[in-house]
Protein backbone atom coordinates (compact mmCIF):
# COMPACT_ATOMS: atom_id res chain seq x y z
CA UNK A 1 0.00 0.00 0.00
CA UNK A 2 1.71 3.48 -0.89
CA UNK A 3 1.55 6.59 1.25
CA UNK A 4 -1.44 8.28 -0.79
CA UNK A 5 -3.41 5.14 0.24
CA UNK A 6 -2.41 5.05 3.87
CA UNK A 7 -3.31 8.20 4.05
CA UNK A 8 -6.47 7.84 2.24
CA UNK A 9 -7.39 4.45 4.60
CA UNK A 10 -6.29 6.73 7.94
CA UNK A 11 -9.23 9.34 6.36
CA UNK A 12 -12.02 6.97 6.03
CA UNK A 13 -11.56 4.96 9.54
CA UNK A 14 -10.18 8.12 11.55
CA UNK A 15 -12.09 9.89 13.74
CA UNK A 16 -14.08 13.23 12.66
CA UNK A 17 -11.05 14.79 14.69
CA UNK A 18 -8.72 13.17 12.22
CA UNK A 19 -10.39 14.38 9.86
CA UNK A 20 -10.72 17.97 10.31
CA UNK A 21 -6.54 17.77 11.16
CA UNK A 22 -6.44 16.61 7.18
CA UNK A 23 -8.53 18.95 6.08
CA UNK A 24 -6.11 21.78 7.59
CA UNK A 25 -3.10 20.03 7.13
CA UNK A 26 -3.98 19.22 3.31
CA UNK A 27 -5.49 22.79 2.50
CA UNK A 28 -2.07 23.92 3.82
CA UNK A 29 0.00 21.77 1.79
CA UNK A 30 -1.89 22.37 -0.92
CA UNK A 31 -1.97 26.03 -1.04
CA UNK A 32 2.05 26.31 0.09
CA UNK A 33 3.04 23.99 -3.04
CA UNK A 34 0.84 25.71 -5.63
CA UNK A 35 2.69 29.18 -3.94
CA UNK A 36 5.74 28.03 -5.09
CA UNK A 37 4.90 27.28 -8.68
CA UNK A 38 3.66 30.64 -9.07
CA UNK A 39 6.66 31.81 -7.53
CA UNK A 40 9.02 30.09 -10.02
CA UNK A 41 7.09 31.46 -12.63
CA UNK A 42 6.75 34.84 -11.07
CA UNK A 43 3.35 35.21 -11.03
CA UNK A 44 1.07 36.96 -8.69
CA UNK A 45 -0.39 34.50 -5.93
CA UNK A 46 -3.92 35.03 -5.66
CA UNK A 47 -6.08 31.97 -4.44
CA UNK A 48 -5.35 32.87 -0.72
CA UNK A 49 -7.33 35.80 -1.53
CA UNK A 50 -10.15 34.00 -3.20
CA UNK A 51 -10.60 31.46 0.10
CA UNK A 52 -9.80 34.11 2.84
CA UNK A 53 -12.48 36.11 4.39
CA UNK A 54 -12.58 39.68 3.22
CA UNK A 55 -14.11 42.28 6.31
CA UNK A 56 -15.54 44.40 3.14
CA UNK A 57 -18.97 43.19 2.83
CA UNK A 58 -18.65 44.02 -0.92
CA UNK A 59 -15.57 41.67 -1.37
CA UNK A 60 -17.97 39.26 0.74
CA UNK A 61 -21.01 39.58 -2.07
CA UNK A 62 -18.54 38.09 -4.10
CA UNK A 63 -16.76 35.60 -2.51
CA UNK A 64 -19.33 34.38 -0.43
CA UNK A 65 -18.25 30.80 0.24
CA UNK A 66 -14.99 32.44 1.82
CA UNK A 67 -17.23 32.24 5.10
CA UNK A 68 -16.56 29.06 5.32
CA UNK A 69 -12.89 28.33 3.62
CA UNK A 70 -11.40 30.56 5.82
CA UNK A 71 -11.51 28.48 8.90
CA UNK A 72 -9.39 25.50 7.37
CA UNK A 73 -7.04 27.98 5.42
CA UNK A 74 -3.29 28.75 6.62
CA UNK A 75 -0.34 29.98 5.22
CA UNK A 76 2.16 30.39 7.66
CA UNK A 77 3.74 27.24 9.60
CA UNK A 78 3.77 28.57 13.33
CA UNK A 79 -0.20 29.72 12.10
CA UNK A 80 -1.21 26.19 11.52
CA UNK A 81 0.98 24.47 13.86
CA UNK A 82 -0.13 25.93 17.29
CA UNK A 83 -4.08 25.67 15.60
CA UNK A 84 -3.21 22.15 14.85
CA UNK A 85 -1.92 21.14 18.22
CA UNK A 86 -5.03 23.09 20.30
CA UNK A 87 -7.33 21.33 18.25
CA UNK A 88 -6.01 17.84 18.65
CA UNK A 89 -5.39 18.19 22.68
CA UNK A 90 -8.73 20.15 23.07
CA UNK A 91 -10.37 18.18 20.41
CA UNK A 92 -9.77 14.70 22.00
CA UNK A 93 -11.04 16.56 25.82
CA UNK A 94 -14.17 17.32 24.14
CA UNK A 95 -15.36 14.59 22.41
CA UNK A 96 -14.73 12.52 26.42
CA UNK A 97 -17.87 14.98 27.05
CA UNK A 98 -19.51 14.88 23.65
CA UNK A 99 -20.10 13.45 20.58
CA UNK A 100 -18.02 13.35 17.05
CA UNK A 101 -20.93 15.55 15.78
CA UNK A 102 -20.92 17.84 18.20
CA UNK A 103 -17.14 18.42 17.41
CA UNK A 104 -18.02 18.85 14.00
CA UNK A 105 -21.16 21.73 14.72
CA UNK A 106 -19.12 23.53 17.17
CA UNK A 107 -15.97 23.86 15.16
CA UNK A 108 -18.07 25.21 12.03
CA UNK A 109 -20.32 27.52 14.26
CA UNK A 110 -17.22 28.58 16.82
CA UNK A 111 -15.16 29.83 13.04
CA UNK A 112 -18.99 31.50 11.56
CA UNK A 113 -19.25 33.32 14.64
CA UNK A 114 -15.78 34.10 14.76
CA UNK A 115 -16.03 35.75 11.16
CA UNK A 116 -19.30 37.62 12.06
CA UNK A 117 -17.70 39.11 15.24
CA UNK A 118 -14.65 40.17 12.61
CA UNK A 119 -17.01 41.29 9.66
CA UNK A 120 -18.70 43.71 12.13
CA UNK A 121 -16.35 44.92 14.21
CA UNK A 122 -14.35 46.37 11.01
CA UNK A 123 -17.71 47.51 9.54
CA UNK A 124 -19.12 49.23 12.83
CA UNK A 125 -15.79 50.52 14.16
CA UNK A 126 -14.11 53.90 13.12
CA UNK A 127 -10.54 52.36 14.01
CA UNK A 128 -10.96 50.24 11.36
CA UNK A 129 -12.52 52.49 8.44
CA UNK A 130 -9.30 52.61 6.92
CA UNK A 131 -8.03 49.36 6.50
CA UNK A 132 -11.58 47.46 6.10
CA UNK A 133 -11.27 47.30 2.60
CA UNK A 134 -7.43 45.82 2.49
CA UNK A 135 -7.36 42.92 5.95
CA UNK A 136 -8.54 39.12 5.55
CA UNK A 137 -8.82 36.82 7.87
CA UNK A 138 -7.76 33.19 8.27
CA UNK A 139 -7.11 30.39 10.00
CA UNK A 140 -8.70 27.90 12.36
CA UNK A 141 -8.53 29.80 15.53
CA UNK A 142 -11.95 30.58 16.36
CA UNK A 143 -13.48 27.29 15.44
CA UNK A 144 -10.48 26.10 17.91
CA UNK A 145 -11.24 28.93 20.59
CA UNK A 146 -14.94 27.72 20.51
CA UNK A 147 -14.13 24.00 21.42
CA UNK A 148 -11.38 25.17 24.44
CA UNK A 149 -13.91 27.23 25.71
CA UNK A 150 -16.71 24.99 25.17
CA UNK A 151 -14.52 22.28 27.39
CA UNK A 152 -14.18 25.15 29.99
CA UNK A 153 -17.47 25.84 30.41
CA UNK A 154 -18.56 22.23 30.59
CA UNK A 155 -15.59 20.88 33.11
CA UNK A 156 -14.08 23.44 34.33
CA UNK A 157 -12.03 22.17 36.78
CA UNK A 158 -10.91 19.71 34.03
CA UNK A 159 -6.48 19.85 34.66
CA UNK A 160 -4.10 19.74 31.88
CA UNK A 161 -0.52 19.61 31.83
CA UNK A 162 1.01 23.30 30.16
CA UNK A 163 4.89 23.40 29.16
CA UNK A 164 6.61 25.03 31.27
CA UNK A 165 3.88 25.62 33.39
CA UNK A 166 2.07 22.25 34.83
CA UNK A 167 -0.99 20.91 35.82
CA UNK A 168 -3.86 23.84 35.13
CA UNK A 169 -7.49 23.57 35.41
CA UNK A 170 -9.79 24.79 32.12
CA UNK A 171 -11.55 27.38 33.74
CA UNK A 172 -8.21 28.99 34.18
CA UNK A 173 -7.41 28.91 30.64
CA UNK A 174 -10.10 29.96 29.18
CA UNK A 175 -10.17 33.35 31.76
CA UNK A 176 -6.43 33.59 30.37
CA UNK A 177 -7.22 33.50 26.88
CA UNK A 178 -10.47 35.90 26.88
CA UNK A 179 -8.01 38.31 28.55
CA UNK A 180 -5.33 38.35 26.16
CA UNK A 181 -7.92 38.18 23.37
CA UNK A 182 -9.66 41.45 24.75
CA UNK A 183 -6.10 43.14 25.14
CA UNK A 184 -5.24 42.16 21.80
CA UNK A 185 -7.76 44.05 20.10
CA UNK A 186 -5.92 47.23 20.42
CA UNK A 187 -2.60 45.22 18.33
CA UNK A 188 -1.83 44.33 15.38
CA UNK A 189 -3.66 41.73 15.23
CA UNK A 190 -7.15 43.29 16.08
CA UNK A 191 -8.98 41.01 13.38
CA UNK A 192 -7.85 37.63 15.18
CA UNK A 193 -8.62 38.69 18.60
CA UNK A 194 -12.23 39.48 17.27
CA UNK A 195 -12.60 36.03 15.54
CA UNK A 196 -11.05 34.71 18.86
CA UNK A 197 -13.91 35.99 20.84
CA UNK A 198 -16.46 35.57 17.87
CA UNK A 199 -15.50 31.52 18.57
CA UNK A 200 -14.98 32.40 22.16
CA UNK A 201 -18.95 33.27 22.40
CA UNK A 202 -20.14 30.48 20.35
CA UNK A 203 -18.19 27.92 22.61
CA UNK A 204 -20.37 29.39 25.67
CA UNK A 205 -23.48 29.74 23.97
CA UNK A 206 -23.20 26.13 23.04
CA UNK A 207 -22.96 24.66 26.63
CA UNK A 208 -25.67 27.65 28.06
CA UNK A 209 -28.28 25.78 25.62
CA UNK A 210 -26.62 22.62 26.05
CA UNK A 211 -27.07 22.83 29.55
CA UNK A 212 -31.07 23.71 28.46
CA UNK A 213 -31.10 20.75 26.74
CA UNK A 214 -31.18 22.47 23.40
CA UNK A 215 -28.33 21.63 20.96
CA UNK A 216 -27.01 24.29 18.77
CA UNK A 217 -25.30 21.52 16.78
CA UNK A 218 -28.06 19.94 15.21
CA UNK A 219 -28.51 22.10 12.38
CA UNK A 220 -25.52 21.31 11.33
CA UNK A 221 -25.11 17.76 11.99
CA UNK A 222 -28.74 17.35 9.81
CA UNK A 223 -27.12 19.52 6.66
CA UNK A 224 -23.69 17.55 6.58
CA UNK A 225 -25.89 14.23 6.87
CA UNK A 226 -27.93 15.35 4.13
CA UNK A 227 -25.12 16.09 2.07
CA UNK A 228 -23.33 12.85 2.89
CA UNK A 229 -26.23 11.28 1.59
CA UNK A 230 -26.45 12.81 -1.99
CA UNK A 231 -22.43 12.07 -2.05
CA UNK A 232 -22.81 8.72 -0.93
CA UNK A 233 -26.01 7.58 -1.98
CA UNK A 234 -27.22 3.90 -0.87
CA UNK A 235 -27.49 1.45 -2.93
CA UNK A 236 -30.45 0.15 -3.82
CA UNK A 237 -31.07 -3.82 -3.25
CA UNK A 238 -31.78 -5.43 -6.11
CA UNK A 239 -34.00 -8.56 -5.28
CA UNK A 240 -34.37 -11.37 -8.31
CA UNK A 241 -36.45 -13.91 -8.35
CA UNK A 242 -36.17 -17.43 -10.01
CA UNK A 243 -38.74 -20.32 -10.69
CA UNK A 244 -42.13 -20.19 -12.27
CA UNK A 245 -45.04 -17.97 -9.88
CA UNK A 246 -47.59 -20.03 -8.54
CA UNK A 247 -50.83 -18.38 -7.14
CA UNK A 248 -51.77 -18.81 -3.76
CA UNK A 249 -53.39 -21.39 -3.82
CA UNK A 250 -51.29 -23.66 -5.54
CA UNK A 251 -48.38 -21.42 -3.24
CA UNK A 252 -50.63 -23.66 -0.02
CA UNK A 253 -50.62 -26.63 -1.31
CA UNK A 254 -46.86 -26.85 -1.81
CA UNK A 255 -46.27 -25.47 1.77
CA UNK A 256 -48.56 -27.84 3.52
CA UNK A 257 -47.04 -31.11 1.59
CA UNK A 258 -43.91 -29.80 2.85
CA UNK A 259 -44.74 -29.40 6.42
CA UNK A 260 -46.59 -33.14 6.12
CA UNK A 261 -43.39 -34.25 5.14
CA UNK A 262 -41.35 -32.48 8.01
CA UNK A 263 -43.37 -34.02 10.35
CA UNK A 264 -43.37 -37.28 9.09
CA UNK A 265 -39.81 -37.26 9.52
CA UNK A 266 -39.73 -35.96 13.08
CA UNK A 267 -42.03 -38.05 13.95
CA UNK A 268 -40.07 -41.03 13.06
CA UNK A 269 -36.66 -39.95 14.54
CA UNK A 270 -38.74 -39.93 17.72
CA UNK A 271 -39.67 -43.68 16.99
CA UNK A 272 -36.35 -44.68 15.46
CA UNK A 273 -33.85 -42.56 15.91
CA UNK A 274 -31.53 -40.36 13.66
CA UNK A 275 -30.13 -43.61 11.96
CA UNK A 276 -33.20 -44.68 10.55
CA UNK A 277 -33.83 -42.18 8.13
CA UNK A 278 -32.70 -42.26 4.46
CA UNK A 279 -30.06 -39.60 2.64
CA UNK A 280 -33.42 -37.98 0.84
CA UNK A 281 -35.34 -37.41 4.83
CA UNK A 282 -31.87 -35.93 6.56
CA UNK A 283 -31.11 -33.97 3.61
CA UNK A 284 -34.78 -32.48 3.50
CA UNK A 285 -33.82 -31.85 7.88
CA UNK A 286 -30.15 -30.21 6.56
CA UNK A 287 -32.32 -27.44 4.20
CA UNK A 288 -35.01 -27.26 7.05
CA UNK A 289 -32.40 -26.28 9.46
CA UNK A 290 -30.46 -23.48 7.04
Amino acid sequence: MSIIDEIKESFKKGSVLTRLIYINLGVFLFIRILNVFFFLLNQDFSLVNWLALPADINQLAHKPWTLITYMFLHFDFLHILFNILWLYWLGKIFLIYFNSKQLVGIYLLGGLAGGIFFLAAYNLFPAFTEMVVFSRLLGASASVIAIVIAVAMWAPNHTINLLFIGPIRMKYIALVSLAMYVIGIASSNAGGNLAHLGGAFMGMLFVLQYRKNKDLTKGVSSILSKGEKLIKPQQKIKVTYKGKAVDDVEYNRQRNLKQEEINRVLEKISKSGYDSLTKEEKELLFKMGK
